[in-house]
């Protein structure tokens, strides 16, 4: 009798045990700012409000130390290693396109033909994930909950909304910029909700670009920043002078139409009345079950690229977006009740200096003529070995014709190492690697190592090549990135609300590290290709 009543005891605390939910936040936000650079959170610090990015710094845990651990720091990549947790050399998404061989030109990172625009007609519908070539932590989510949690991705960019969300995502929405209107694909849907078709018709791009973009503090209050008639700032078509104020509605037929709002500070408050929106009509939060949704702020890389990180536009864009960010945290709120959101906020990519700035301050830095090079390339090895040998020089990889070399009975790996010495000779090459040392040799530091992490052996180039810090391709203004320097690489990581602790830490992370840190606060699986580790820091609490 006593051991059946221990028995008993045991089933029923067993079955107490097993049958409880497994505790996870209701809803979770990830904020990706593109382009966001980590001194950003300290250089505007002044200027922002309390319940911004100051809100996110002082109520959640700061991970000061996080970089980028590939190259080339592109946007495509970037959002994939933050979903899924590992790098391009396993993730497949080497840049934002690159050269298909079987295709024998470029091809984007999200384009598929298989599927056709919902909401649009037009080639930017053609998207899915289908060159993701690992899961994400939005897609482990869903088959933790088998298909229950709903997960929707949304953006500017088409990219930014379909790589996380992943291949499991209810849906991904990008802006149309011909329309001013969010769409989708039939790989996700095969019509757009009411909701969304609600919110087009709006015509809320129209209404931001009536305004005329001003400085929302006196222009004299900026002392972050140069001055704001600078001349390798890029100007709007049809003005004289890239300067405040940006006569917007003046502007719009010269540039674009409704695609001109990407490229000012009124994306973001575009992109942030969608999410409200989003959150809202799907009920994001309230299924009994972890939702999640992936917000991809856009603008900020538009503005970066015109204007460089030194510039008026650039601040006034980031003292924006904290208005931006306080109300959506205060939306999420409302939306699910304060602590029950887990919200993380990071970066796919910084930018660098404008080259043209640095040099005028007497700092080694400048632009390097791509074109010519892929010109006295080709030359170079037509006249080594009798015939034309470079496909493509893009993305600062070299593509050989594979087919030519073994045609000729030439050794690959002779032909590559050609292609290193010439780009050796070179001053602002740093270095090269080919494809036969980064298949043969492991890299375990420095910026070889970074290479290889981006080097994927199927659709990489056979020689890539890295630039001295300062030096990039050639833009007759403004600035870029996808360099291994800390002014690409280095971005902020902030995780805020449930379970998460105030605090901060400055040992060094990686991006893949934050899919992994999801996996365990949700108690799911990693990403299978997540090479990344939990942040022990963030899980203490």
């Amino acid at each position: 009798m006593f051991k059946r009543i221990i028995i008993y005891s045991f089933l029923f605390l067993s079955s107490s045990v097993f049958s409880q939910s497994v505790d996870r936040p209701k809803l979770v936000v990830g904020i990706v700012i593109d382009q966001m650079r980590y001194d950003y959170i300290y250089r505007f610090w002044d200027k922002y409000s309390a319940n911004g990015f100051k809100r996110l710094v002082n109520d959640g845990f700061f991970c000061k130390n996080t970089n980028y651990n590939y190259v080339p720091t592109y946007t495509a990549p970037g959002h994939s290693s933050i979903y899924t947790g590992t790098t391009p050399a396993v993730n497949g998404i080497i840049a934002n396109d690159w050269f298909d061989r079987k295709m024998g030109k470029n091809g984007y990172c999200v384009t598929d033909n298989t599927v056709m625009g919902v909401g649009s007609a037009a080639e930017e519908g053609k998207r899915s994930p289908a060159n993701l070539l690992t899961t994400t932590i939005t897609d482990e989510l869903r088959l933790a909950t088998n298909k229950k949690s709903k997960v929707i991705a949304i953006s500017l960019k088409d990219r930014s909304s379909i790589l996380p969300g992943g291949h499991m995502a209810n849906a991904a929405y990008w802006y149309e910029g011909s329309s001013g209107n969010f769409i989708s694909s039939t790989y996700y849907i095969t019509e757009l909700p009411k909701w969304v078709q609600g919110f087009n018709t709006r015509q809320l791009p129209k209404k931001y670009l009536s305004e005329d973009w001003k400085t929302m503090l006196p222009i004299d209050e900026y002392v972050e920043s140069i001055n704001d008639d600078y001349a390798f700032e890029t100007k709007f078509v049809g003005e004289e002078k890239p300067v405040f104020p940006h006569h917007l509605s003046d502007l719009i037929s010269k540039n674009g139409g409704f695609a001109m709002i990407r490229s000012t500070p009124f994306g973001n408050s575009l992109l942030k009345d969608f999410a409200m929106e989003t959150m809202t009509n799907e009920n994001l939060g309230k299924s009994g079950t972890t939702d999640f949704m992936a917000i991809s702020f856009s603008s900020t890389d538009y503005v970066g690229h015109a204007y460089g990180p030194n510039s008026i536009e650039l601040e006034d864009t980031y003292i924006r977006l904290d208005k931006e960010i306080s109300e959506l945290l205060d939306f999420i709120d409302a939306q699910v009740g304060k602590k029950n959101a887990l919200i993380f906020l990071t970066a796919d990519h910084g930018a660098m200096e404008i080259p043209a700035y640095l040099q005028e301050l007497k700092i080694p830095a400048g632009y390097v003529n791509e074109a010519k090079i892929a010109d006295s390339l080709k030359k170079y090895l037509t006249t080594i070995y009798g015939v034309p040998l470079v496909l493509q020089y893009y993305d600062q990889q070299v593509y050989l014709d594979h087919k030519t070399i073994e045609t000729k009975k030439l050794k690959l790996q002779d032909v590559q190492n050609s292609v290193a010495v010439f780009f050796q000779k070179i001053p602002e090459v740093m270095e090269t690697l080919t494809a036969t040392e980064l298949s043969a040799t492991s890299f375990n530091e420095g910026t070889k190592a970074l290479m290889q992490r981006g080097f994927n052996i199927k659709r990489s180039g056979d020689v890539l090549v890295n630039y001295v810090p300062g030096y990039g391709g050639y833009h007759a203004t403004g600035t870029s990135h996808g360099s291994p320097f800390a002014y690409d690489t280095h971005v902020p990581l902030i995780f805020y609300g449930w379970n998460i602790s105030a605090g901060s830490t400055v040992t060094p992370i990686v991006i893949p590290d934050i899919a992994a840190t999801l996996a365990m606060l949700l108690n799911i699986q990693f990403p299978n290709g997540c090479n990344g580790k939990p942040i022990e820091a963030v899980l203490k609490k």
